[in-house]
């Protein structure tokens, strides 16, 4: 494992279906990070204001609603206007390619779809995700 990070996992929306949040919450647990998870239906600037309060250093949004186009660039552009622009936002669930395009221009980093393993995912926050400076 790399360094340690505070880790951020959320659930936008009113998507009600929680469980790859929860396994991909426990995964990067047990792969050495620190994991807060949100729980269900939480609008954008809770989850920005949560990542905020917990100074985390990135955000996981696990969206299977549709919403994504619409709540995944709030969460980011939520981040950035909070002073937060280099927590690196991430996502999970039914995310069309030309979509993933889209929100990559609009501040989210990667988005993993069906079939990606746990060890694609904290590989990949493990070499792209570093620790944000911190006020002592």
């Amino acid at each position: 494992m790399g360094e340690r990070l505070r880790i951020l996992i959320a659930k936008p929306g009113l998507d009600g279906h929680d469980r790859g949040a929860k396994v991909v919450a426990r995964a990067l647990r047990d792969a050495g990070h620190e994991v807060i998870y949100t729980g269900l239906r939480q609008t954008p600037e809770m989850i920005i204001r949560a990542a905020v309060d917990e100074d985390v250093d990135a955000v996981g949004l696990s969206i299977l609603s549709g919403a994504h186009g619409t709540l995944l660039p709030r969460v980011a552009a939520g981040l950035a206007a909070a002073g937060a622009s280099d927590v690196v936002v991430f996502a999970g669930g039914i995310i069309p390619e030309d979509d993933v395009v889209a929100l990559a221009g609009q501040g989210v980093r990667k988005v993993f779809g069906p079939g990606t393993t746990l060890a694609e995912i904290t590989g990949w926050v493990a070499a792209e995700v570093k620790p944000r400076t911190r006020a002592a």
